[in-house]
């Protein structure tokens, strides 16, 4: 019986399982427990649909832009950050222990601490979120954006600290972000990705929190101390990036390919020459001067021409506007003059700008070259003198930068009385125009009119949106408080020969707004133009 009873029950099991199993699934598949509801689509319901108490506990759940209706959405954007994000965080952990470095070398040694290191070191796999996206316009050269930025990520960051014999192990965990960045791009360059800088910086105080393990516990759970930490932390964030304190990232080198600013004027007296070659066949040399910066585009000043004279004396004046003046050399260049044909060189030289101390006037007794080649057969051959007196004077926002800051009182009106008296440079910006629209064409350029001068754009064929970016130099002795400088965008073209041209607009801007203010950058409605505007950037600086 024991053989028979244990066959039975080996078959029994063998059989009772497959009916079991097909029984059990027959019972799943064909009859529906009664106890378990239909599942229903969910119920779509505007905002309106929601009491007020509901309304509380959701509006803190909703992207920025349903509630901001100029914030966009970006989902585009945040679809490059997460395929990004595995390269992002090898590249930014790997500067986080670089700079780190650095502070961890000021602790050691200090509080019997013998090493700090990182024992894991990484941001997770989940990227931050941008919830929403406004783009500013701005009259600078410069791209604002605002972003609506939340982050809730897995990072995993292990500090190990040894002091003394013991090692003690920091653990940072389960982060979550929630701030409103501003994010800024300029100047604009042209060259790839034609921006130089990036400036980021907080409009608000951030939201943070995240655990904290030493030595496997959790501190933060110490009653009184999670608040602690997590506003710590926030006020340091925000004393450190909040608006308008930015952190900055360089893209470029702020020289490449960004235009340089004037930072001064030099101030050139051409005094005399000796000894000058005799180029002429009958008579004497009829010299005069050429003067201009190394590196400018500029039409070179010219002094006037003495006749019949080797040991010419002159007296004259001569300003010019310096942008580097650590590299930048006068040229100074002698010619005699021709009443037929081409000049006669009578020789040169060169004085390097960064040998002048700033507001000091240094008198110089040059002797002239053929060039500036050493191995140049020519120079071995008197040339002549020439005397300058020279002073390199800075804009007074750039004065600090050369000679350090200044022992002014800060009295209001000792700045007002400055900036309307000495000399000056007066920068005109014409940067674009808008809808600015003639009746027979459109190839627009803008004039500008001023102390009975004239300057011009270039001229762009067939819009009605040109983009010029031009800038013109004025240098004046005196503020032009009581001046106006016309301005006026025309079109033109040649038909059978003939050249037409028609006024797409005008206006005249006040000095004295520009002069007092140091700078006007706004956009302007045309005079005479259905919708055109012009955007103008204006500036005044003095010494």
């Amino acid at each position: 019986m024991g053989f028979l009873g244990g066959l039975f029950e080996i078959i029994g099991f063998g059989i009772g399982i497959p009916i079991g199993l097909f029984l059990g699934f027959f019972l799943f598949i064909y009859f529906q427990p009664r106890d378990v509801k239909k599942l229903q689509e969910p119920v779509m319901k505007s905002l309106s649909g929601f009491d007020s108490k509901s309304m509380v506990d959701l509006i803190s759940e909703l992207p920025v832009w349903v509630m901001n209706p100029d914030y966009e959405r970006v989902d585009w954007l945040n679809k490059i950050i997460l395929d990004a994000w595995p390269y992002f965080d090898k590249a930014a952990c790997g500067i986080i222990k670089s700079s780190a470095e650095a502070t961890f070398a000021e602790y050691i040694g200090k509080f019997k601490i013998n090493s700090i290191y990182f024992e894991r070191l990484t941001l997770g796999n989940l990227p931050p979120k941008i919830q929403g996206l406004k783009a500013h316009e701005s009259n600078e050269n410069e791209l604002v954006l605002d972003l609506a930025l939340i982050w809730a990520g897995n990072l995993d960051i292990v500090l190990g600290i040894k002091f003394l014999s013991l090692q003690v192990s920091v653990q940072m965990v389960d982060i979550q972000i929630s701030a409103a960045t501003r994010v800024v791009l300029r100047p604009f360059v042209p060259t790839f990705p034609c921006f130089s800088s990036i400036f980021v910086s907080l409009m608000e105080k951030p939201k943070i929190d995240f655990g904290l393990r030493i030595l496997g516990g959790d501190i933060m759970s110490i009653p009184g101390l999670y608040q602690f930490v997590q506003e710590v932390v926030a006020r340091q964030v925000a004393k450190l990036y909040l608006w308008p304190q930015t952190y900055d990232i360089d893209i470029l080198d702020s020289s490449l390919g960004a235009t340089k600013k004037p930072v001064g004027i030099l101030h050139v007296n051409v005094v005399r020459a000796r000894q000058l070659l005799n180029k002429d066949f009958l008579t004497t040399s009829d010299p005069y001067v050429k003067l201009s910066l190394t590196g400018e585009r500029l039409p070179a000043k010219k002094t006037t021409v003495k006749m019949n004279n080797l040991n010419p004396e002159w007296h004259e004046d001569f300003k010019l506007i310096v942008k580097e003046p650590a590299s930048q050399l006068l040229k100074l260049q002698l010619f005699d003059w021709e009443k037929v044909g081409a000049h006669d060189y009578l020789g040169m030289q060169v004085v390097p700008l960064n040998k002048l101390v700033p507001y000091e006037k240094k008198e110089m007794n040059l002797d002239l070259a053929n060039s500036m080649d050493p191995n140049d057969p020519h120079n071995k051959k008197p040339h002549g003198q020439i005397t300058l007196e020279v002073s390199f004077v800075p804009f007074r926002e750039d004065s600090i930068k050369f000679s350090g800051p200044s022992n002014s009182s800060g009295n209001g009106s000792s700045h007002e009385s400055t900036s309307l008296s000495g000399t000056g440079l007066l920068l005109v910006k014409v940067v674009e125009a808008k809808d600015v629209e003639g009746k027979h064409q459109n190839n627009p350029y803008a004039t500008l009119f001023f102390r009975g001068g004239k300057r011009k754009t270039k001229l762009i064929k067939k819009t009605r949106n040109p983009y010029w970016n031009e800038e013109f130099q004025f240098v004046l002795d005196e503020a032009p408080t009581k001046e106006f400088i016309h301005i006026e965008v025309m079109s033109k073209r040649r038909r059978m020969g003939f050249m037409f041209k028609e006024s797409l607009g005008y206006l005249d801007i006040n000095m004295a707004d520009v002069v007092y203010n140091g700078r006007i950058n706004e956009k302007y409605h045309l005079i005479n133009s259905r919708y055109g505007i012009i955007h103008l950037d204006i500036r005044w600086k003095v010494i």
